[in-house]
């Protein structure tokens, strides 16, 4: 079963993920943001390197999480980017099973690409010690950053673990889901750009609005 439209009782955090630029970074905390994501995949439109990473992470101000994005990456890479970059929480939007996960010690959030089969109980049960399910829209060949929405009745409201949403989210859409899913936080990269990479304050603010206006 799926949600019905609540009004959330708990605070939800706000991740801007793709974050490319030092005053992207500066800017989205300064308008409220909890976490920004830099995205160490190649293959990503938002990907950045440990010189650029390193640039990002040492203007941010305190109290704002660093979240790094992998997918499949070898853990020569994912060590290399932890011996040079700050960061506090790893995001794992590929195939790494639990062991792969947990291997750096440090807390994790497993995303899931939200496909017709998948289980999230059995998900949260495999990926027991993720401090975080991120649940994201499936499109065949794109790890997150897709622009789409994905049916949120298929969350269930008991799963057990904090959900933080993504895919597809916007100003104009983020208070609906806050009401209808209640996420513990959730996650926006190409609502809040002008370009792929490239943040747009307005946006950021705008959207940073709206989920504080779902909760009042």
């Amino acid at each position: 079963m799926g949600f019905t439209e609540t009004t959330p009782t708990a605070r939800v955090r706000i991740k801007i993920c793709g974050i490319t630029r030092p005053e992207d970074a500066v800017a989205a905390a300064h308008l409220g943001a909890d976490a920004i994501g830099l995205v160490f995949y190649a293959d990503s439109p938002r990907a950045v390197t440990i010189d650029i990473a390193r640039k990002i992470t040492s203007v941010l101000p305190p109290f704002v999480s660093k979240v790094g994005l992998f997918v499949n990456a070898s853990p020569e890479e994912i060590n290399k980017i932890l011996e040079n970059v700050t960061l506090d929480f790893l995001q794992f939007h590929g195939d790494e099973n639990p062991e792969q996960c947990r291997y750096y010690s440090k807390p994790y959030i497993k995303a899931v690409r939200m496909q017709n089969a998948v289980d999230l109980n059995k998900i949260t049960d495999c990926y027991s010690d993720a401090i975080a399910l991120l649940l994201d829209t499936y499109v065949e060949g794109i790890r997150g950053g897709t622009g789409e929405t994905f049916d949120w009745t298929r969350i269930p409201a008991d799963l057990g673990k904090p959900v933080i949403l993504a895919g597809g989210l916007t100003a104009g859409n983020v208070a609906h889901a806050i009401r209808q899913v209640s996420p513990y936080a959730v996650d926006v990269s190409g609502g809040v750009e002008s370009n792929k990479g490239i943040k747009d304050a307005g946006k950021m603010a705008e959207f940073i609005r709206e989920v504080r206006r779902a909760q009042n």
